[in-house]
């Protein structure tokens, strides 16, 4: 089993509504491949395939959205936002107390854990008349008709 990686986003964030890429990468050191990228999907159908492939191989996907610029500055604002994000959680490590910090998020992640481990099937991943149709409701957004 692999692992799926995404964002923890809050019910109302406008995000769910953008068009979402899926990378599939080694899961360990050990292998050394490219990454193969792949999208762009709705949300759920993203979810459900990462799942589907993760769930059967040693891979770890990640499921993320497409911020769709339309302008060479936004894209640099992007990127400043995300330099600006990564310092400030180099920061925070840095600041921290290793041990109380590593007990902290050990708890956390067995607690996750434990709460997604529940006995639920997975999703089953969606058909290809699914994903067509979903490609068609992207095309839309993204060319101002939906």
């Amino acid at each position: 089993m692999g692992a799926l990686v995404t964002l923890d986003l809050p019910e109302d964030s406008p995000m769910f509504g953008l068009p979402w890429i899926i990378t599939f990468g080694p899961l360990g050191e050990a292998d050394e491949w490219e990454p193969v990228v792949c999208g762009p999907y709705e949300r759920p159908h993203a979810l459900a395939l990462a799942e589907a492939v993760v769930a059967e191989e040693q891979l770890m996907a990640v499921v993320e959205p497409l911020l769709p610029a339309v302008s060479a500055e936004e894209i640099r604002g992007e990127i400043a936002a995300a330099q600006i994000a990564a310092e400030d959680e180099t920061a925070r490590v840095e600041g921290a107390d290793l041990y109380g910090d590593f007990e902290d998020t050990v708890d956390e992640e067995l607690d996750a854990a434990a709460t997604q481990d529940d006995g639920a099937e997975p999703l089953a991943p969606p058909t290809e008349a699914e994903l067509r149709a979903g490609f068609g409701r992207i095309a839309a957004k993204l060319t101002g008709g939906g």
